[in-house]
């Protein structure tokens, strides 16, 4: 067989590479065909290397959602102490090393003052989280079951990123309960095994390599044996009451991470105010409020307070006896506080407290300003929330305003509200991702509010209702050097 020219084997190449070129699939397959035709079969020796098509990029496909297995573990509840005080300690373990350095812990119960509280998780520096302990107490509280609500969140930008949530619930017991009966109670709700003997039979847990171990507890004590530790040695002792909630992560729709519109500061009017309305309800979402005079340009307040005549507003006259910044109202240990910061003075029930001395507020407290005049402005304490107060004028500006003064993200617990008649006929509002919300206490429903929303759908609300973005619509507040709610939120 005569060997091919060089010219035939360019052709040959060229229309391998044609071929290539116009079907876009296999290139050795076709190469070799062409190269072998003129060429005959070639020895492997001398082959021309295969090409390798190089894969095309498959379109990217998101990564399976891997849950965090997450819990808390509960210790330090002593169920004995009837009546008395209780501290839980609440360890995150099991935490995704991904999540924010900081998670926000909120539990809701009716064992729990004021039906909540809020904590902070903290990372430290090896990495571990700070151990969280809350307290309570059980006096005067009926005997049986509590539940515990636990949220867990992770926040973003000022949002909620991620949510974990679990409930367990804690045993008060009867005050003549023998400590035999409340650990058999805890025992049979929390356990995993279980070993009994009853008329003098003995009761033996059999673990390890063949291994019989006799447990014995006397006294209602507790007996803990742990056959996780490594061969050749057994821990065992007696533990506190402790026990493990798993988290569960839930999904949290896209559009609950922002509210439609948000604020810090809203007043809802009313343009029909029948007997015993206010024209505005005004709202304050703020960790301390500033009670203070009425001014329309740079005004040191939050709540701007002016004296009502039998003729009407008059920010003039007596409203100049108001300071500027005249009291503050904030959360306390024990529920809201307020403090006299003015020149003017305080009168809380007729007394003055005296200045910089915060006082509880009480449901009906009647707070006026100032202590050298009277019958400037006089507030009535109508409510005490979980989560803010509500203030009533109950000076000649009664049908004219009264105040919610919220605290933000903080949700309501209804069952634990103390109002007055007043009050009760309000709406149940809070604020959560900055922004104002209304909470239809017979169905759970929440629907954020704006200057769209339909008021006289939601319960609570009358006809003629329209919501505000602005604390004083009826006014043009002018902040030219920044506005005390701006820095109240930045120093909250």
């Amino acid at each position: 067989m005569t060997a091919p020219s060089s010219y035939d084997l360019l052709t040959a190449l060229r229309s391998a590479r044609s071929e290539l070129s116009a079907t876009a699939l296999s290139h050795a397959p076709a190469h070799d065909a062409a190269f072998q035709a003129v060429t005959g079969p070639v020895p492997a020796s001398v082959a021309p290397l295969a090409f390798t098509p190089v894969p095309v990029a498959s379109p990217a496909v998101p990564p399976v959602y891997q849950p965090v297995q997450a819990h808390l573990h509960i210790s330090g509840f002593d169920p004995r102490a009837a009546g008395g005080r209780q501290t839980l300690k609440m360890e995150l373990r099991g935490m995704s090393a991904a999540c924010a350095p900081q998670l926000t812990l909120r539990l809701r119960s009716d064992l729990i003052p004021r039906g909540a509280v809020q904590h902070d998780f903290v990372r430290t520096t090896r990495g571990d989280w700070r151990p969280v302990f809350v307290e309570f107490s059980s006096r005067n509280k009926e005997h049986g079951q509590y539940q515990i609500d636990v949220e867990v969140h992770s926040h973003l930008d000022g949002a909620v990123a991620q949510k974990w949530v679990c409930t367990f619930v804690i045993l008060v017991p009867r005050r003549d309960a023998t400590l035999t009966e409340i650990h058999q109670i805890f025992l049979s709700t929390h356990k995993n095994v279980r070993v009994m003997a009853d008329d003098a039979s003995i009761a033996r847990v059999t673990g390890g390599d063949g291994c019989n171990l006799d447990v014995t507890a006397r006294n209602a004590g507790i007996a803990h044996v742990d056959l996780s530790a490594p061969q050749g040695k057994i821990d065992m002792g007696f533990t506190t009451i402790a026990w493990d909630e798993e988290l569960i992560e839930v999904d949290l729709p896209a559009a609950s991470h922002c509210h439609p519109h948000p604020s810090q500061a809203a007043c809802l009017v009313n343009a029909a105010p029948e007997a015993g309305e206010q024209r505005q309800i005004r709202l304050f979402a703020l960790e301390e409020c500033m009670l203070g005079r009425f001014e329309l340009v740079d005004p040191e307040a939050d709540v701007l307070l002016s004296h009502f005549s039998p003729d009407g507003q008059d920010n003039n006259g007596l409203t100049r006896r108001l300071s500027g910044r005249h009291a503050i109202i904030r959360r306390s240990q024990q529920g809201f506080e307020i403090e006299d910061v003015s020149r003017y003075g305080l009168l809380l029930d007729g007394v003055w407290p005296g200045k910089h001395k915060p006082v509880a507020l009480r449901l009906g407290m009647r707070i006026e300003l100032s202590a050298s005049i009277k019958g400037i402005v006089v507030l009535s304490v109508t409510a005490l929330l979980a989560h803010g107060v509500i203030l009533h004028r109950i000076d000649h500006g009664a049908r004219a305003e009264c105040f919610y003064l919220l605290l933000p993200d903080t949700q309501p617990t209804p069952a634990s509200h103390l109002a007055t008649p007043q009050a009760s006929c309000l709406p149940v509002l809070f604020h959560r991702n900055g922004g104002f919300w209304h909470l239809d206490t017979a169905s759970g429903k929440e629907t954020a509010l704006a200057p769209a929303t339909a008021l006289d759908k939601l319960s609570g609300f009358a006809r003629h209702n329209r919501f505000a973005s602005e604390p004083y619509p009826e006014c043009w507040i002018i902040r030219t050097e920044g506005a005390a709610l701006c820095d109240n939120a930045l120093t909250a």
